[in-house]
């Protein structure tokens, strides 16, 4: 078996193009390189660099000797870091989700559930649920996709429904329900990371005016000294936010308005997750319409 440290000997020549600068990368001695690439040859039986007076260059075979060296040492960092991940996650079920909600909920309940669960506090973007999965990043991820693959399966876990709050004068605080067709040329406030909720506000309400906030302390503070609308949910506590005295609060109903999320997580780990799941559905707020 061929030593590590030979195949990354390879690879940073292959980088520096000279002896001298390859051993000083590797912090090692230049007859320490010249004696590794002469090992290498004799392990692998073939001629890997073309010796010249003064200079050193790679054959044909030693490119793709190289090309295979970089892939190899990238798959066994890759190996190290997985089985890392691994271990960690039999002692601590690190949980991420693409939506602020579900975070909330398991923020406020993790006494409830009987085991050592952290919460990672940014969002993960959808596209990322399955690498990361697979990779070992995370024991399960709170998504608004269900997913069913050979590896990872998905269990449903509750919905979040969007509310707008709105000045307790306006025209449309006298209704019960509204839909984003009615919020058309309104300004909001709304916190900046918001996961999908983001793009759904936007693409249903094309024509108004948001105003990103990257912390809640700015948000409070626009929502007390101003009448501008903003963004809750049956998930999110306003109160611990927004000043909310003189607003009130009513569904969207459209359908783009209502999110579902699934637990993913790998089958391997169903054992240990299905259960966490179960008792997610069991805490999750009610979507009271009317709240």
């Amino acid at each position: 078996m061929i030593d590590n440290y030979l195949l990354e000997e390879l690879v940073t020549f292959t980088k520096n193009k000279t002896l001298a600068k390859t051993a000083a990368e590797l912090n090692v001695t230049q007859p320490t390189v010249t004696r590794g690439m002469q090992k290498l040859e004799d392990e692998l039986g073939v001629q890997l660099f073309d010796r010249q007076p003064n200079r050193i260059t790679l054959t044909k075979t030693g490119e793709l000797a190289a090309e295979k060296a970089r892939s190899l040492l990238q798959a066994n960092q890759q190996f190290i870091t997985e089985i890392k991940n691994y271990a960690q996650n039999q002692q601590v079920l690190k949980i991420a989700s693409v939506a602020p909600g579900p975070q909330i909920v398991l923020e406020q309940n993790l006494q409830k559930f009987n085991a050592n669960i952290t919460v990672e506090q940014a969002l993960l973007e959808q596209n990322n649920v399955e690498q990361c999965l697979l990779n070992h990043h995370y024991s399960a991820i709170i998504t608004n996709r269900e997913i069913q693959t050979e590896q990872i399966e998905s269990r449903y876990i509750g919905k979040e429904n969007l509310y707008v709050n709105l000045d307790q004068f306006m025209y449309l605080a006298n209704k019960r329900q509204v839909t984003f067709k009615e919020l058309f040329g309104l300004s909001f406030v709304v916190l900046n990371d918001i996961g999908p909720w983001k793009t759904i506000i936007q693409e249903n309400i094309p024509d108004a005016k948001f105003l990103y906030q990257t912390e809640y302390d700015a948000l409070s503070e626009l929502t007390k000294y101003t009448n501008f609308l903003f963004f809750t949910t049956n998930i999110t506590q306003p109160d611990n936010v927004y000043d909310t005295t003189d607003t009130v609060a009513l569904p969207i109903t459209d359908d783009s308005a209502k999110m579902t999320f699934y637990a993913a997580y790998l089958k391997s780990q169903r054992s240990t997750i299905a259960p966490l799941a179960k008792k997610l559905v069991s805490i999750w707020p009610i979507n009271n319409a009317s709240r």
